[in-house]
């Protein structure tokens, strides 16, 4: 029987890797840099941190981990990962110029392949009898949700039943909408998205401010696939088990037209629309719920449609989005 209480806090935890990776493609966007990568950017931020956890729990024996090692050790490991990779992806299309679609594309290829072949190293190290790694330990201390969560009834189970990533989550989304509609650097990155040429002018580095907010948002695309596998799939890495979620992370930020704050409610929808297939009667038509999945790709096209028609500016994507920008063209 379908009850809301059990549903929200499942569609909340799909939901935070879209928010994050979302979020991270948002300010990726703003500076006019498409980056079609964050699905390879994010398994890249989940297998760097299954890396760093492997080792740093092969190395201590076993009840004797430190709690605060067990989170920094893999949370760093997903940062420089995710880095790494935005990084990657500036020198392509910014220093040399690359096409950004292709460069994209290829790193999510890269990314995909990279993290199968390490993941497929460590479960050979690890001499599991199934396909996968199953770090538990680790995990507990990224999903133990607040102590007073079970004590507050169907309340706690809604808001308070979540590991640290959730709610950093969430803080990072309300800081960059903040930054990017109430500081100067904000004003600054919409202006290199808006018009990279006329902020070249007015004396702003649009090559640093490509390249901050690039990395910076393939890091926190890149804490998404790291709360996956740490907290939504209680430790478990197994290749290929990551999905479409950095596709929809894309989808996401046209689903919110580019606003980080309005993420945070549409990646819980998201979530809960990506799973509602499970709760969807179909009975002996399986088929069905091949169908029911579409459904979040479904809205996303419908928003699209309406957005497009809307012609509102602060609606509409930076308009050299997916440019690069020749300085001597200016």
């Amino acid at each position: 029987m379908f009850s809301l209480v059990a549903f929200i806090p499942r569609a909340v935890q799909q939901g935070v890797p879209l928010l994050l990776g979302s979020t991270g493609e948002t300010i990726t966007e703003k500076s006019g840099n498409l980056n079609l990568g964050i699905p390879g950017v994010m398994y890249v931020g989940a297998i760097s941190g299954v890396i760093g956890s492997f080792f740093y729990e092969q190395s201590v024996p076993s009840g004797q981990l430190n709690g605060f090692l067990a989170i920094f050790i893999p949370l760093i490991c997903a940062l420089i990962g995710s880095f790494l990779m935005g990084l990657l992806y500036c020198f392509l299309t910014v220093s040399l110029r690359a096409n950004q679609n292709v460069t994209g594309l290829a790193m999510t290829t890269f990314g995909i392949g990279f993290g199968n072949f390490f993941g497929g190293s460590l479960i050979k190290l690890a001499g599991a009898d199934v396909p996968s790694i199953s770090l538990s330990a680790t995990s507990a201390y990224f999903s133990k949700s607040l102590p007073f969560a079970s004590k507050t009834g169907w309340f706690g189970k809604v808001f308070l039943s979540y590991g640290f990533l959730a709610y950093v989550a969430i803080i990072i989304a309300l800081i960059c909408a903040y930054v990017l509609k109430k500081t100067r650097v904000g004003l600054h990155l919409r202006a290199v998205g808006e018009d990279p040429a006329a902020a070249d002018a007015a004396g702003i580095d649009v090559k640093k401010y490509k390249y901050v907010s690039t990395c910076l948002g393939c890091m926190i695309a890149g804490l998404g696939g790291l709360y996956y596998v740490m907290d939504y799939a209680c430790g478990v890495w197994s290749n290929d088990a990551f999905g479409d979620r950095g596709w929809l992370a894309i989808a996401l930020v046209i689903f919110t037209i580019w606003k980080p704050d309005i993420g945070i409610l549409s990646s819980i929808l998201f979530g809960g629309l990506y799973i509602l297939y499970l709760y969807l009667p179909s009975g002996t038509h399986t088929e069905y719920k091949e169908l029911y999945k579409m459904i979040p790709y479904i809205v996303t096209l419908v928003v699209l449609v309406i957005t497009s028609m809307r012609n509102k500016k602060e609606d509409q994507p930076p308009k050299s989005l997916g440019t690069n920008y020749f300085r001597e063209e200016r």
